[in-house]
């Protein structure tokens, strides 16, 4: 059996308050994993732990098997090539238009072995796999996007470079729920394509149902629940069911809000 894609080893933060309290987590080459839980339980804080945007008060994570933490700046670059981040609010430069933006997410170090041409093709390609036109679209600064582009252009930012890891930072907040299935048909159509290990930290308790392999909640700072779509539907555990009958109730009130 392969060692895992991602390992989170006994994962503890605190910002003045504990955060992550202990997380032990193995991810697997291929999954597409979503981490649940309401706001404040360390979602984003666990994604972050993975390329060095926090850093870990105790524990560690590895990517492929090296220490993000104790492996010195060389296993950090590395799991920053591998892994890429997908932003919750997209976090494009205002001043840089879509082209120059997108370039921003190939490696220095790439960037600096391609020619123009190989460079506005990687580009060309990106957009074109999230759907966008590029002859469109890469003039374009950010406040000519709407809210759904912006999302796609901070999409094909953390793929252009072809990383083998995909971080999505609640991918479908403030998105209307035409916008949230695209993206998220999006999501599954590129972890696919790109043969790709995709980590969601969400809110969006159904769609992630839909799209992953293994789901897990965080709640008091370690993993309330570890397994499938299916066994989290059924979970009898009952903080686990208040939360699926909550984001059950909030689903079907945005439609009829959208109606």
């Amino acid at each position: 059996m392969s060692s895992p894609v991602l390992r989170y080893l006994g994962t503890h933060k605190a910002f003045g308050k504990p955060v992550l309290t202990g997380v032990d987590l193995e991810i697997e080459e291929g999954e597409m994993f979503a981490i649940f839980g309401p706001s404040g339980t360390g979602k984003s804080v666990l994604l972050k732990s993975t390329i060095g945007l926090v850093v870990p008060d105790r524990g560690d994570v590895e990517v492929r098997g090296d220490s993000v933490f104790f492996g010195g700046r060389s296993a950090l670059l590395a799991a920053r090539r591998r892994a890429r981040y997908v932003f919750q609010n997209s976090a494009l430069f205002d001043s840089l238009n879509v082209y120059e933006n997108v370039e921003t997410g190939l490696p220095p170090e790439q960037l600096a072995r391609m020619s123009r041409e190989e460079a506005a093709s990687a580009i060309w390609r990106a957009l074109e796999l999230v759907n966008l036109d590029p002859p469109q679209v890469m003039p374009l600064v950010p406040s000519e996007l709407s809210g759904g582009m912006k999302k796609r252009v901070g999409i094909a930012r953390a793929i252009v470079g072809r990383p083998s890891i995909l971080l999505w930072d609640e991918p479908t907040t403030g998105l209307d729920p035409v916008n949230t299935a695209a993206v998220e048909r999006l999501i599954k159509r590129l972890s696919r394509e790109l043969r790709v290990t995709s980590l969601l930290a969400t809110h969006d308790v159904e769609g992630a149902l839909w799209m992953c392999d293994r789901v897990a909640m965080l709640e008091g700072g370690t993993l309330r629940f570890l397994g499938t779509p299916g066994d989290f539907r059924s979970s009898a555990d009952p903080v686990v069911r208040a939360f699926v009958d909550r984001a059950a109730a909030e689903a079907a009130l945005d439609e009829v809000e959208m109606q």
